[in-house]
């Protein structure tokens, strides 16, 4: 019988298909004019440089009269004059071709990157797929060893449970976590709380405490955090003037940091101009790679992109993800070191969330993820990360299905509850011996086994944050913790904080790529420089590492039977 097209009966496949979680999703066509179009507009500009007498007058088809700010910072501090000709004339295809190919090594493509125009390195990305992107991005990471970052938050700001959730990330292998507070007066006690926390289990973990800047500066100059990273540019004059911000005040603050020991990394993503109403028509991936050669022209380390807290605009139209991994690559083609936005929700649909985040695992990053939710959530007061905690056993055994180093190990339950003890018992004696508000044995039982929150006795909030504010009115430092907790004997405790702010005195993390280890030695770009060449080159999993990353507690051990 013939269908009757007036008809309201469904397709019984479609009734199931539109049940799907990723139906939930916003999608949208390509509407260039507002921005919405990822890595190619018609309105980008064509590639070009002119030069004269060792000054770039002329910019991708614009007199050096009629630059913006950001044409002005890129041509002034960013492109190579004295190879920049020399580099445009080269076939957008061929540098993609070396970009890819395993006979050309990462140093010959860095010196080919900085003498390249934004829009020409736009023009170079579009000739990759998302497999050689990931073949390019295995080559040009900045560090050979691939590491990972986590959120750490609370809705309630709970020191002891954010103290409890630190120490456990940090016993999963999260070389840097970051956190944030749901009120700002409670930014102290977080700062401390990630701090004490982490370095219950090693030394060498770094934190920061995202903030608005002038407060989580403070915060960095008196060693309670260790980075930053959300110093936020963008790639329009509009959008960035919006913030009362330009390219020289965000390298000044830069240049804060650094002063004071402390590793800093600006923060950009594809979609926020958009996000902002600020796009001028141009392509996500065209006004990134602004953004990205800003941040090498200001002089910093590293960048945190990947669309980051905008991830649902570029997810929204065609080649979108591509366009976020192309941004990731960009930040290595000019040696930065690349925290991966993998750190935002963007989907309901598991298996687009998961497919994202293997752009990053697979080829592996500096950091896969610029913050893996290390708890649930409903807790994640960065509006929820890609991944959180109840992940935290998919994402092992990728590790393990994939044999690849997203920088997590697997734990015993009997582990994370010894070293959550340990974290809440610690920061209870600090508060004892620094006079803030009492930390109770129920409260240290509960962040103890607690999975969220809604697991923990509610604390007096108005002494709390008190206490919370006379840390900055005092100006307590890393090293009164280092002390406090030195004079009630927790030595071990005391001594990894205080080479935290040795290494600050040193200066060594302060270089591209750089991570602490465990034995509190640097590991950065200059001494585990990444030397991919292709197979049998580059980072290779140890032994050692490959039998950690296998023996998750789910397997089954053949002596069992």
């Amino acid at each position: 019988m013939k269908p009757n097209p007036t008809a309201v009966r469904r397709s019984k496949r479609f009734q199931v298909l539109e049940d799907r979680p990723v139906n939930k999703d916003g999608f949208v066509h390509e509407w260039p004019e507002q921005g919405f179009v990822a890595m190619s507009s018609p309105n980008d500009p064509s590639p070009s440089i002119e030069i004269q007498d060792g000054r770039i007058v002329e910019l991708d088809g614009k007199l050096r009269k009629d630059f913006d700010m950001l044409d002005q910072f890129i041509a002034d501090y960013t492109i190579d004059v004295a190879t920049a000709n020399e580099m445009m004339n080269m076939e957008s295809v061929d540098i993609a071709r070396k970009l890819v190919d395993i006979n050309v090594s990462r140093s010959e493509v860095l010196a080919i990157v900085k003498g390249l125009t934004p829009a020409k390195i736009v023009e170079v990305l579009n000739q990759l797929n998302v497999v050689e992107m990931m073949m390019a991005l295995q080559k040009m990471r900045a560090r050979k060893k691939p590491s990972n970052q986590c959120h750490v938050t609370n809705v309630r700001d709970n020191p002891v449970l954010m103290a409890a959730d630190a120490a456990e990330a940090a016993l999963r292998g999260f070389d840097e976590q970051e956190t944030t507070v749901g009120v700002v007066r409670y930014a102290p006690f977080n700062a401390l709380a990630l701090l004490v926390g982490s370095q219950t289990v090693r030394g060498g973990i770094l934190t920061q405490d995202a903030l608005e800047e002038a407060t989580e500066l403070r915060l960095a100059m008196l060693g309670l955090t260790t980075y930053a990273e959300t110093i936020s540019i963008y790639g329009t004059e509009s959008v960035f003037k919006d913030g009362d911000d330009t390219p020289w005040s965000k390298s000044f603050l830069a240049s804060a940091y650094a002063s004071r020991g402390s590793k800093m990394r600006f923060t950009s993503g594809t979609g926020s101009e958009v996000q902002m109403a600020g796009a001028e028509g141009k392509s996500m991936l065209y006004l990134e790679i602004r953004c990205i050669m800003m941040a090498k022209g200001a002089g910093v380390q590293g960048l945190q992109n990947g669309s980051i807290s905008c991830i649902g605009i570029p997810a929204a139209v065609p080649s979108g993800i591509r366009a976020v991994l192309a941004e990731n690559l960009a930040t290595t083609m000019f040696d930065l070191e690349v925290a991966s936005g993998n750190d935002q929700t963007f989907s309901h649909s598991e298996i687009r969330r998961s497919a994202k985040m293997l752009c990053q695992m697979l080829p592996g990053t500096d950091f896969v993820f610029s913050g893996y939710s290390a708890v649930p959530n409903s807790d994640n007061m960065f509006a929820g990360s890609n991944m959180d905690s109840s992940d935290l056993d998919d994402f092992l055994i990728i590790q393990r299905d994939m044999m690849v180093d997203g920088g997590l190990r697997p734990v015993e339950e009997s582990e994370v509850i010894e070293v959550r003890y340990q974290a809440a018992k610690t920061m209870q004696v600090l508060f004892d011996e620094l006079g803030f508000p009492a930390i109770t044995e129920e409260e240290i039982d509960a962040a103890t086994y607690a999975n969220s929150s809604d697991d923990m006795p509610k604390r007096n909030v108005m002494e709390d944050l008190k206490a919370a504010e006379s840390v900055l009115k005092e100006g307590i430092t890393g090293l009164d913790v280092a002390l406090a907790l030195a004079n009630r004997g927790y030595h071990q405790v005391a001594e990894r904080i205080f080479n935290m702010l040795k290494q600050r005195v040193a200066g060594d993390y302060l270089h591209t790529s750089a991570i602490i280890d465990e034995n509190n030695i640097v590991r950065s770009a200059v001494n585990n420089e990444n030397d991919y060449t292709g197979p049998g080159t580059g980072y290779r999993m140890s032994e050692e590492r490959w039998e950690e990353i296998k023996n998750i507690r789910q397997a089954i051990s053949p002596s069992e039977y």
